[in-house]
């Protein structure tokens, strides 16, 4: 499998078409789409070019968030935007906020991020992103764009760095997927010794997206894109929603 940056991408500012962008960028790098290659983005420029830029002085905190930013150590007007992007709150302690984002997943302060906003006017501090609304529909809309100017079928991922429970560190995950398979169910396949697989069913979608992110960086690399070819499982219509576990099969909760 061959993970391609695609460098020289302009800082996206809101109602940028970010796929003619894109489009544009594979041009520049001497690259051409070709059929079940993988365009995985970075959530952050999705967000921007959709306009999620939000300025915390804009904020009124309610009752709720300024009680619970109390117990976080968190700005009122911060921990107010992760209410609203959020379905529920799961866990909190100073320092930490982890709910349940409104897209489903399990995440801390609902993707909500501080670095690389870009913005021109006020104190930087203020500014912060909020996740896309509907991540798979964005996937969906710049796969379809995509497909129509090379005419061929690919898979588009967009992905964001979450942490996890029981490990330290931020991983590379899949967020929204189009044409990307989220799970890979190997129950069944033998194995090298001929024992029949039981419950082994492969995250893929989420092992593509920690391998595009070693790629992309996380600092100032200035790599939102990256060309994912010969991905070794096969191209299927999905959703990220088929990586989220079930409510009743969630001990952590």
């Amino acid at each position: 499998m061959h993970i391609i940056p695609i460098k020289n991408i302009p800082l996206i500012n809101p109602g940028d078409d970010l796929a003619a962008i894109i489009i544009r960028a594979f041009q520049d790098n001497g690259v051409s789409l070709r059929k079940n290659d993988i365009v995985a983005i970075t959530s952050k420029i999705v967000s921007k070019a959709d306009g999620r830029m939000v300025n915390l002085s804009q904020i009124e905190p309610s009752s709720e968030a300024v009680d619970l930013a109390e117990k976080t150590a968190k700005d009122p007007r911060f921990v107010e935007l992760v209410l609203r992007e959020s379905r529920s709150v799961l866990r909190y302690k100073p320092g930490a906020l982890v709910v349940e984002h409104r897209c489903g997943f399990v995440c801390a302060n609902a993707g909500i991020d501080h670095s690389n906003v870009n913005v021109q006017d006020g104190n930087p501090e203020d500014w912060v992103l909020l996740l896309p609304a509907n991540p798979d529909q964005s996937a969906r809309e710049i796969r379809t764009r995509l497909e129509r100017h090379y005419g061929v079928e690919i898979g588009v991922a967009i992905i964001d760095s979450h942490g996890r429970a029981w490990r330290m560190g931020t991983v590379g995950t899949a967020i929204g997927i189009s044409g990307v398979p989220g799970l890979v169910d190997m129950r069944g396949m033998k194995d090298i010794s001929g024992y029949h697989l039981r419950i082994t069913e492969v995250g893929i979608a989420d092992e593509l997206a920690a391998a595009a992110s070693l790629v992309m960086g996380q600092a100032a690399e200035r790599i939102p894109v990256v060309l994912v070819r010969d991905f070794p499982y096969q191209l299927r219509e999905s959703s990220a929603q088929e990586l989220l576990r079930p409510r009743d099969q969630d001990m952590f909760r």
